[in-house]
């Protein structure tokens, strides 16, 4: 009879919490990283919780026009709506439950603001953002945009309690509908009162998971809302207990580290000084292209 492989769970290496800031024009995030002593966990470059707030009509806010190079991310929208516009000609629109992918590569210009219709109407918005970073080959590559609905996303219960929605990457027996530069793996996971999960990472991947609803367990070590926890690679292994009363909601993120050199400048994301600066100039000299206000009717 063929030998099984046992598996090795991953301890915890440390939880880092989130810090609640302001951005874009005023809108709440609530940042596990990059903060403090914290430039990132590579190659996880910044971690945004949007919200979750209650917005009156009229009072919605976001980001306006603004560059990206050097890296890719994922959009996850839980509650509202966000529009999408890009120098590339890009428009999409995120209502609950979507996700769009951006690679900002090479660079661009997008915007991130609330739809008319909930500018208009007002209400609660929930969602994330996540930067992940670029071998530096690959910071050179044309940017790219793809709306993912929610009916794309495939959700799965891989235990009893559990539910998982897989953004991007292999996990629980199938593929999300995002298909990234850097290997990373980003699924949503509810677990029910008393649920646990466990998800196979390759060992030297970057193992994490952020925890945004509810109370769990990492070993033996509690976590709870806006804690971002940081496995040890000395496993194959992570895994989440739900200890609360209340579903347990968190993202679990797995990667390659990028293992380079790493220079950030707010949008900007190369491996030296130098590049930064020309990143600067070519966005300065209009290389990154502009919005074209026609398509924002």
């Amino acid at each position: 009879m063929p030998t099984q492989t046992a598996h090795t769970t991953r301890s915890l290496a440390r939880v880092i919490p989130a810090v609640a800031t302001l951005e874009g024009g005023g809108f709440l995030v609530h940042r596990p990283i990059p903060t403090r002593g914290v430039d990132q966990v590579d190659p996880f470059l910044l971690i945004d919780e949007m919200g979750p707030m209650d917005h009156a009509p009229g009072e919605a806010e976001g980001a306006p026009d603004h560059p990206h190079k050097g890296f890719e991310l994922i959009t996850y929208l839980l509650a509202g709506e966000m529009e999408h516009l890009d120098s590339h000609g890009n428009h999409g629109l995120l209502r609950a439950g979507d996700a769009q992918y951006m690679l900002g590569g090479a660079g661009l210009v997008h915007s991130e603001m609330p739809s008319a219709e909930f500018q208009r109407t007002g209400g609660h918005r929930h969602g994330f953002q996540i930067w992940v970073n670029l071998a530096k080959n690959d910071k050179a590559l044309a940017p790219r945009y793809k709306d993912v609905p929610a009916a794309s996303i495939p959700v799965v219960h891989p235990s009893e309690g559990a539910t998982a929605r897989v953004l991007a990457g292999g996990a629980f027996g199938v593929s999300g509908p995002v298909h990234t530069v850097t290997p990373w793996t980003y699924v949503h996971v509810t677990l029910a009162p008393g649920a646990r999960i466990e998800q196979p990472v390759p060992r030297g991947w970057t193992a994490t998971a952020y925890v945004f609803e509810g109370t769990g367990r990492i070993g033996t070590r509690e976590v709870r809302r806006s804690d971002y926890a940081v496995f040890a690679d000395d496993g194959d292994t992570i895994a989440l207990e739900n200890t609360g009363r209340e579903p347990l909601e968190a993202l679990l993120l797995s990667a390659t580290p990028i293992n380079e050199p790493m220079v950030r400048y707010g949008p900007f994301v190369m491996n030296t000084v130098d590049e930064i600066q020309r990143a600067f100039e070519d966005f300065r000299a209009g290389r990154f292209g502009e919005i074209n206000p026609v398509v924002a009717e």
